[in-house]
């Protein structure tokens, strides 16, 4: 993209139009947003608290589950109010600083939860093919560890893209169609030359994310070679439950965003507001869902929260 000649004065404030075409029900759009985001928010919370509580949980799985419910929690608390300002106060101006740091911890938390998916498939590899090693390879210290670095990694590698947008000159319209700020959305109201953006971008894409999905289908493939050949039928079936839960959440997080990215590429014709709630759904419907699969899916923590519920009523 070439540089572009503008008069050096560049926005400091822009303007979340929250879903364009739509916005005479932006109040009736705002009530499945306002249900999932409470639904997250209760659900992840109530997981978190179980986990926390309860010693005969304390193994590496739950852990993980317990970080991934924690993850939910800031990934629509990254979004969700905001749109929810808009659609009932129609309060979508927003500064620059603000924009780059919502789309800072959007990223951040959406590469971090992709990362804890890769570890929770790892944990289910181990579990399976290696169940006598289980407890001995995935101590609450490795399981530190590897959350620390998870972190390093998602949040070390958007870190640069605040300098990459601060440089830029944003002299072009301050008006965006949508109910977040995200960096490539944000990126082409410059003036300036954006490709170090946009390759940047698709280098974040491709080592983190697009690896992680690489690295889960390895491990599931591992882990059918390991199971088919196990002489039990039953056994078997108990070794592909315990992967359910797994197997659900992570086409919950990945699918909508292969949807969306497809839609994008090919689906021109598409009108922008089903792109932007497509892009709602990536964010929405893992924070909701994820809780209730695993409180379904889950024995141990089904039994639980039913427990919770019939002390509280008793």
């Amino acid at each position: 993209m070439a540089t572009l000649n503008h008069t050096g004065i560049s926005h400091t404030v822009f303007h979340l139009l929250g879903i364009p075409g739509l916005e005479n029900q932006h109040m009736w759009v705002s009530i499945p947003f306002f249900i999932s985001y409470v639904t997250a928010l209760l659900g992840n919370s109530l997981l978190i608290f179980i986990i926390s509580t309860r010693s005969s949980l304390q193994e590496p799985m739950y852990l993980l589950l317990r970080m991934l419910a924690g993850t939910d929690i800031v990934l629509s608390t990254c979004t969700v109010p905001q749109a929810l300002a808009i659609f009932w106060f129609h309060a979508g101006e927003i500064s620059l600083n603000c924009c780059i740091t919502q789309l800072f911890f959007l990223h951040s938390t959406f590469i971090f939860e992709s990362g804890i998916l890769l570890v929770m498939a790892f944990d289910r590899y181990i579990a399976i093919c290696h169940p006598l090693r289980y407890t001995t390879i995935l101590t609450h210290a490795l399981i530190g560890k590897i959350g620390v670095i998870i972190f390093l990694r998602s949040y070390g590698t958007i870190f640069p893209i605040i300098f990459l947008l601060k440089r830029l000159t944003f002299c072009q319209n301050n008006i965006i169609p949508h109910t977040f700020c995200e960096h490539i959305g944000l990126a082409k109201y410059a003036c300036n030359d954006i490709r170090v953006n946009i390759w940047y971008g698709f280098f974040i894409l491709m080592s983190t994310v697009v690896l992680d999905v690489l690295l889960i289908f390895v491990s599931y493939a591992l882990i059918l070679h390991a199971v088919f050949h196990i002489p039990s039928q039953d056994a078997r079936h108990k070794a592909l439950n315990t992967c359910g839960s797994h197997i659900c959440v992570i086409i919950l997080f990945y699918g909508p965003g292969i949807f969306t990215t497809l839609t994008q590429r090919f689906g021109r014709h598409i009108p922008p507001h089903i792109h932007i709630l497509l892009a709602n759904v990536c964010i929405l419907a893992p924070p909701m869902l994820n809780p209730i699969i695993y409180g379904i899916k889950t024995k141990q923590i089904r039994d639980l929260v039913i427990h919770e519920l019939f002390t509280k009523k008793t």
